[in-house]
């Protein structure tokens, strides 16, 4: 199971590193998407942040299990905001898969760890 956890782990930091860099960056997709949810731009930053900051806990959650974990979990609540965030602005479902997505990516990266522990 350690080693279906580390490969988890790894895709799913690379989903969310994808996902957070281009907020941080202040891509104008981003700030578009932003602007769509309204969201104010600062805001939309942390939330990059907070997923490069959850896929580097993923990463260093490898080596240290339970860091991993609170990652994940970080990464969950985040999706769950992200969802509630596309309801609130009028999305439909479709919009909200991505979110959906890598919502359930994350929930496969905790189960993964702590089985593995």
């Amino acid at each position: 199971m350690y080693i279906a956890a580390v490969v988890l782990a790894i895709v799913v930091a690379l989903a969310f590193s994808a996902a957070g860099i281009p907020k941080i960056l202040g891509a104008e997709q981003a700030k578009s998407t932003a602007d769509h949810l309204r969201v104010p731009h600062t805001r939309y930053l942390v939330v990059g942040v907070l997923e490069a900051l959850g896929a580097a806990g993923l990463l260093i959650g490898i080596a240290w299990g339970w860091l991993g974990v609170a990652a994940g979990a970080g990464l969950v609540a985040l999706m769950v905001g992200a969802v509630i965030t596309h309801a609130r602005a009028g999305d439909s479902f479709k919009a909200m898969v991505p979110a959906l997505a890598f919502g359930a990516l994350a929930v496969a990266s905790i189960v993964t760890r702590v089985l593995s522990l």
